[in-house]
């Protein structure tokens, strides 16, 4: 945990009182004492320090100074529904790695029953995506956007989401376009990433047809998740994204 995010509700006159997680967080690993200054960010808000006024086995009391905004995200995330365990842990690493607005949709190779799991819904989720934040030490939070129906997603969607962005498709192909340091840092970046058993042709062709390059890590069939965490790898060192106030709409 390198920031500590509170809720914006949680926090009254400029101080907030912690009793959970963050406050063992705080005892046990920070070893912190009435006066010490701790990293604090509020969840879409912004960061900064948090001065502890009072502090025992219950409960942390912090006085709050935030000045700082955090970066926005810099890339948007189209995802095929993988199965509810593994979203859930890839959830946490997506917000960390600064994906704006993750997109999670249905495909041919997904089980619609995904879609049912019990924790899909913003207070099952928040908090896996808090989780990320605070490893990464930013406050703001990824949208989650649950698209079970393909062919909504496919002509509602994705052609205003890919226009005028930096647009790539993860699938093993020889023709994968190669990344090279001239890749326009200006333009909105969105990765698709297919389910398990990979994309069917004419999903492929729908991606082509709104202007997506092929991109690829090698003829290794990946998981989902770990191909996910690679590529927002390879591409965040292709684009600059410490400057993208600018680049990825808040939906």
């Amino acid at each position: 945990m390198n920031l500590i995010i509170v809720e914006p509700d949680e926090v009254i006159d400029g101080e907030v009182r912690l009793g959970d997680f963050r406050a063992t967080h705080i005892r046990e690993v920070l070893k912190a004492g009435v006066g010490s200054i701790l990293k604090v960010g509020v969840a879409d808000g912004l960061r900064g320090n948090g001065t502890v006024l009072a502090i025992s086995e219950r409960q942390v009391e912090l006085k709050l100074e935030l000045t700082e905004e955090s970066p926005c995200g810099w890339c948007d995330l189209i995802l095929a529904m993988p199965r509810p365990r593994v979203l859930k842990r890839l959830l946490p690493q997506l917000a960390a790695m600064g994906v704006a607005n993750i997109w999670v949709t249905g495909a041919a190779r997904v089980e619609k029953c995904y879609f049912g799991a019990h924790w899909l819904h913003p207070e099952g989720y928040r908090p896996l995506l808090i989780e990320g934040l605070m490893q990464a030490g930013t406050t703001t939070m990824p949208r989650l956007h649950l698209q079970p129906q393909w062919n909504h997603f496919t002509t509602e969607i994705l052609p205003e989401l890919s226009l005028g962005s930096s647009c790539y498709l993860a699938h093993p192909t020889q023709t994968a376009t190669p990344l090279t340091a001239n890749s326009n840092s200006n333009q909105k970046v969105v990765l698709a990433v297919g389910p398990e058993g990979g994309w069917l042709k004419d999903e492929l062709a729908v991606f082509t047809h709104n202007n997506y390059s092929h991109l690829s890590l090698g003829p290794r069939i990946l998981r989902s998740d770990t191909a996910c965490i690679a590529l927002l790898a390879v591409l965040a060192q292709r684009y600059d994204h410490t400057a993208c106030s600018a680049l990825t709409s808040r939906v």
